[in-house]
This record gives C-alpha cells, structure tokens and sequence, in this order.
C-alpha cells in the first residue's frame, strides 16, 4: 500500500512499533512521524528507522491545528493514524487536566484540521484511523461476557472518560461531515519500547534491579493482554478493508489477571537466569543474581482509586470481517519481550536516569 502517513504519537510505545511495521511492510510509503516529545514520547524509539528515506520526523503537538494542517497539505497526506494520547491511569488520577487537553481538545484539533484540508480541498481518498481502548467500556464482572463493540461506554477513570470522549468526537465527524473515520479499541499492549511505567516493563526492570513489584490490592484485577505488532496488524487491516465509520475492538483473547502476569515474569527472567551465569553478573541486585526465587519481590499495595476489576475484549467482529488472527501466544510474547529488553538495557536506563530526554 503506497500510502502518505501521518503517525502521531509516533514516538510513543505503540506509534513507534506501528512506524517500524509499516515501514518493514511498505518500504515505499512515506510515513510523517509527529510527536510532542512529552515524558512517554522518546525519539530514540525510532533510531532503527531513522535512515529510511520514506520517514519524517516532525515535533510538534497536536493541539497545533495550523501545524497539522500544513503537514497534511505539503505532505500530500492521504492516512491519518491517531495514537497520541495521555494514557496512563495513575497520571489522570492526580492530574486529570493533561488528559483532557490531549486526548479531548488534541483529537479535536486533529479533525478540524482534516476537515479542513481533506472535506473543504476536496479530497476524497482519505482516511482518520483513531485508536482507542478498552477501558471506555468500563469494568466487567467475572462472569460478563467480553467487551463488543455495541458495549454501552460507562468509562470509570478521567484517562477512559477523556479517550470515551474523543471516541465520540471522531464519530461525530463522520456522521455530521462526512469525514472518511473508523476507530479501533484495543486490549493492553505489551512488547518492545514499552514505557516502563506500566506493569509489565515495570516489574522486568524492577526484578532486574532487586526492586520491589508493586501488587494493587489482591493482585487479582484481570486484563486482555495484546502484543504490540499483533495491535498494528490489525490496524492495517482496518486500513485496507475496514468499513467507514466503523468501530473494530482488537484483542488477544487472553485474559490474565496481575499477580498471575507478575508470577510469570518472575519465572521468565528466573528462568534465563538459570540459563545464561552472565546475566548474574550484570545484574547483581536480582534476586536470581543471590540464589533467590524473583518472586519474593512481591509487594501488595493499597489498591488505586476506581481501580477497574476485569477488561475483555472481544474481537470477532475484527476476526470474521477482516480475518484478523493475533498471532502471539501470552508465554511466547512475554519471552520476546524480556529478551528486548536485556538486549536494550541502555534504552531503559536512559529513562529511568532521565537522559532519553536529553
């Protein structure tokens, strides 16, 4: 597919994994990569990239409607693909504002651009993909059935409100304008250049450091789990052959809860320790440097606010329209990313000393 992209979020975990598999698909598309370089976006994340002659990388935030626009024009941008967002939870719990003004007014500004250049220059072959979550649907009992895309949004947590409200922002345009949309809600992602603030980079890391893992609560809270190159190939398909207008969930049809994810970590990395003796050396505070089971870093702490119990998606919709299939099992996906990340420890250490940033 010889496509003009406009990637935003394009440094972030999940735009830059979609920049690096578009790139590897379709070595001739031209593919703007637009980020504002706040904490989570990381320019480093696209260094193996950087050489590709199709690639632009522009900084700029994408409240900038003049900015978006004149990239839209000179670019001959025929793709938008909208990942930028505030994202993690615990952020939106003490600071809700960031998220309102990037996922709400950010999408806005987004739109009102490519109404501009795309509905009012009269260009027909376009397409606004915006991606979403899981999380704008709310909290799932334990014997609900997984989420579908006719859910009702009962979002619980100012992050899910403010992607619940972009949600409807880019339905609206559709429908009132005529702007060529759909959107996907997508499961948790997890794999390479993941921000680790998050769960899962953030207990490898830890293990690796001797550090405690944080447990929310009884450690039982329960989420679909997605690797991050299954998330962009279903993106791509929604791209070629998803309907206008339309809403596809992608998910892994894997649901695990959080203590079991940590305990699979803790074997994981016990695991290569046992394989490889070099690892105790570089990293002597694991507990498996010292003889130790990693898991005797778990650490049960108080729950957080509106904490949701149980996401699930379910993606049939996706699966029998557009014959998406993930294709990485949760073990398998796990073992690739913890080998990503003892083969990038520089890439983790410079954001936990600050210096990605630099």
């Amino acid at each position: 597919m010889n496509k003009h992209l406009l990637v935003t979020g394009a440094a972030g975990f999940i735009g830059a994994n979609f920049v690096h598999y578009w790139l590897a698909k379709y070595p001739a598309s031209r593919v703007v990569a637009f980020d504002a370089l706040t904490y989570a976006g990381n320019r480093h994340n696209l260094d193996d990239v950087a050489s590709h002659p199709g690639l632009r990388f522009v900084q700029g935030d994408i409240r900038d409607t003049a900015l978006v626009e004149r990239l839209l024009q000179e670019e001959c941008i025929d793709t938008l693909v909208h990942f930028a967002a505030e994202s993690h939870v615990d952020r939106s719990i003490t600071g809700p504002d960031a998220f309102i003004e990037t996922n709400v007014v950010g999408t806005h500004s987004l739109l009102k651009a490519a109404r501009t250049v795309w509905l009012d220059g009269g260009v027909d072959d376009h397409r606004f993909h915006h991606v979403s979550t899981d999380e704008v649907f709310g909290s799932l009992g334990p014997e609900d059935h997984p989420f579908t895309e006719t859910n009702l949004y009962e979002p619980n947590s100012p992050y899910s409100a403010s992607k619940a409200a972009s949600d409807h922002l880019v339905r609206a345009y559709h429908h009132t304008y005529g702007l060529k949309v759909t959107t996907s809600n997508c499961s948790n992602n997890y794999g390479p250049y993941h921000f680790p603030e998050k769960l899962i980079p953030l207990c490898l890391t830890n293990i690796l450091d001797g550090k405690p893992l944080p447990i929310y609560g009884d450690g039982k809270n329960i989420r679909d789990w997605l690797f991050v190159a299954d998330h962009c190939s279903g993106i791509d398909l929604i791209l070629q052959k998803g309907r206008l207008g339309e809403t596809y969930n992608i998910g892994g049809n894997n649901e695990w809860t959080n203590i079991d994810i940590v305990n699979l970590l803790c074997d994981k990395v016990d695991a290569c320790f046992a394989a490889d003796p070099s690892l105790a050396k570089r990293y002597p505070k694991a507990p498996a440097a010292q003889g130790k089971p990693s898991n005797s870093l778990i650490t049960y702490v108080k729950d957080r606010l509106g904490h949701d119990r149980r996401y699930a998606i379910d993606a049939s919709k996706i699966m029998g329209e557009l014959g998406y299939q993930p294709s990485v099992q949760f073990p398998e996906g796990i073992h690739k990313t913890l080998q990503w990340y003892l083969a990038n420890e520089s890439w983790w250490r410079s954001i936990q000393d600050g210096s990605y940033r630099k």
